[in-house]
């Protein structure tokens, strides 16, 4: 039997989400895959490097960011370099790939179908770029994604830009795409959305996406 376990959403820094989704991924483990968990954040500013970035998709002086309160941490995700902060939900589904084919290609698309159901909630039509990994809305990348795999369990996950301050976005080359255009839930909705609310809808659209 696969159980799913939700986190309440929290604020907790970057590097303390990394040390639990480890913690859960050698439980999962150790269980055959039978304890599974989604974990939801949001994170105080930070820039994240994944195992392709370049630090010079970094736009500002290393000064500047410290003034500004953003840290910069490299991290084992897959991708290039992203920013998290207030506003946006940021999800890290800890799953056992064993008992789903072991089949990476088959789960990065059904977290791009999780996503693009969520936000058809608020009426959001949201789609795939490829051959570029995300969600995008009218135009503008709404959600990245970056995971990291161990022993066949999936960890780190999705960034959603609920109603984060875009401006951060100015200081990197988002997910290492020249003149990529970065949105969120509420310019294209045009009323506030309670990050509880929607972090409820997502936990919901994860259990049928993902059979639980």
């Amino acid at each position: 039997m696969r159980t799913l376990q939700i986190s309440p959403l929290r604020l907790v820094p970057y590097t303390k989400a990394m040390a639990r989704q480890l913690e859960l991924v050698d439980r999962c483990v150790d269980s055959g895959g039978a304890e599974n968990f989604l974990l939801m954040f949001q994170h105080p500013p930070v820039i994240t490097l994944g195992r392709t970035a370049d630090r010079a998709d970094i736009r500002c002086a290393p000064e500047e960011l410290e003034k500004k309160g953003i840290k910069v941490i490299k991290t084992n995700r897959g991708g290039k370099i992203t920013f998290h902060g207030p506003g946006q939900l940021v999800m890290y589904p800890v799953i056992d790939l064993r008992r789903r084919g072991r089949d990476l290609h088959r789960y990065l698309r059904d977290i791009e179908k999780w996503i693009i159901d969520l936000l058809a909630v608020y009426d959001v039509a949201a789609y795939v770029n490829p051959p570029h990994t995300g969600v995008w809305a009218d135009g503008g990348k709404i959600a990245s994604i970056g995971i990291a795999v161990r022993r066949w369990v999936a960890y780190h996950g999705v960034a959603l830009n609920v109603s984060t301050d875009m401006r951060f976005f100015d200081y990197i080359v988002p997910c290492g795409l020249p003149g990529v255009s970065m949105t969120r839930i509420e310019s294209l909705t045009s009323r506030p959305i309670p990050l509880p609310k929607i972090a409820a809808e997502a936990a919901d659209k994860f259990k049928k996406v993902f059979d639980f």
